[in-house]
């Protein structure tokens, strides 16, 4: 695993001079993490401490578990720039001393939180003894908001802690940015739009500016952008239309490739990925955890269901089906999306489920009325998934892709 120490220990305030983390060897981000410190006789601080029997200070041992803290505190955690504080240690116990050839490991466990003030759990080992351990008192204090120089900021845009605005990106009026977001180089925030915390926005996206619909008068509409997404470079989101209510939403931790397109008055929900190129016509819904290939299209007012995959080059012109592939100019139905379920973490009674209830709606000759009714009265496949699925196609105004492809266009799909 890869994380770039000295970037994020240099951010723990009243640090040591020295980093006296080696690597990390284990990390559960936000919970737990696990590093190892070398201790070698050349270590700095020997030469004045005890020389001809040097051991490891104990508020060394302090300073190495709150580097290991702030390590865990600040890797994809909270504002993108923050910095940790050590407020106190309680608790603390020495067990053993550290000397020359030791190799220390660390683990931290992220507990009680109230507000930025954490309390961590550190134990140092030699091998598998204890040689110390603390409770450490931390506080993540997000940094001011930092823009470049040649940034255009308006005055009345509010920019929250942790903000970084890079070189010639444009910030507008009307623009409210949670804190620890960042806009890259050459990118345009603009309109009624609000954006949460710990979004990435590329170089030269285009965020919040007006829909392109002929009937827009310049109304005042509004965008409104969750938590964690990423906007990819030259990605374009366009606020809403009076027409259509007035609002496009977007959920939390979504992410936007290159080149994707939202327009007017789309809803966008969590956990969604739309890769390169793919666009959303005007009142789209998507829903959580689909996958929208690259370039693809789907059509307005149509629907995604909730873990849909939309195969790359796809024209979606009727609501696709959750759980499902979706595939083809015109789109197809091919069936479950098994694979992708069970990496998602699906059980295998429920896929089984799901297999049967696709079964009765792709393979059994009945139609859609008819295998609608059969699934319902079937007491075998009452679930949670099934019941929505079923639900998604009785609400569907446009009616839902139920086509399936040729059998030899099907052999050309693979599981996703």
């Amino acid at each position: 695993m890869f994380i770039d120490i000295p970037s994020f220990v240099d951010r723990l305030c009243y640090r040591y001079p020295s980093f006296l983390v080696d690597s990390v060897i284990e990390h559960e981000p936000g919970r737990r993490l696990v590093a190892v410190k070398n201790v070698t006789v050349n270590e700095e601080f020997f030469q004045g401490h005890f020389p001809g029997a040097p051991l490891m200070p104990g508020v060394l041992m302090i300073e190495t578990l709150a580097q290991v803290a702030a390590l865990l505190l600040l890797y994809r955690e909270g504002p993108a720039n923050a910095s940790a504080i050590l407020r106190g240690v309680n608790d603390a116990k020495f067990r053993r001393q550290v000397v020359p050839g030791d190799r220390v490991r660390l683990e931290v466990t992220r507990g009680i939180e109230r507000g930025r003030v954490v309390r961590v759990h550190g134990v140092a080992y030699v091998e598998e003894q204890v040689v110390a351990e603390a409770q450490l008192v931390m506080a993540v204090v997000p940094d001011p908001a930092h823009v470049d120089p040649t940034a255009t900021i308006s005055d009345q845009a509010e920019l929250g802690e942790g903000v970084v605005v890079d070189p010639h990106a444009v910030v507008g009026a009307r623009v409210k940015l949670g804190r620890g977001c960042r806009v890259g180089a050459h990118a345009v925030i603009d309109g009624w739009t609000e954006i949460g915390e710990g979004t990435e926005i590329f170089p030269f996206a285009s965020i919040g500016l007006i829909p392109q619909d002929l009937k827009f008068r310049g109304e005042r509409t509004r965008l409104v952008i969750g938590r964690q997404n990423i906007f990819r470079e030259f990605v374009t989101i366009h606020r809403g239309t009076a027409g259509g209510g007035g609002l496009t939403s977007i959920g939390d931790r979504n992410v936007f490739m290159a080149y994707t397109h939202v327009a007017h008055d789309c809803r966008v929900g969590n956990d969604t990925i739309l890769a390169n190129g793919a666009t959303l016509g005007g009142h789209v819904l998507v829903e959580d955890c689909a996958f929208i290939g690259a370039l693809s299209g789907v059509h307005q007012f149509c629907r995604v269901g909730r873990y849909a995959f939309i195969g790359g080059g796809s024209v979606v012109t009727k609501d696709a089906l959750p759980f499902g592939r979706t595939v083809g100019n015109r789109a197809h139905i091919y069936g479950l999306n098994t694979i992708g379920l069970m990496r998602r973490g699906f059980p295998p009674e429920v896929l089984l489920k799901l297999k049967r209830a696709y079964r009765y709606l792709l393979q059994s000759k009945l139609n859609t009325t008819h295998a609608l009714g059969h699934i319902q009265a079937d007491p075998s496949l009452d679930c949670p998934e099934v019941q929505y699925l079923v639900e998604f196609i009785r609400s569907s105004p446009r009616g839902v892709i139920l086509r399936r492809a040729a059998r030899r266009a099907e052999e050309m799909v693979f599981d996703e």
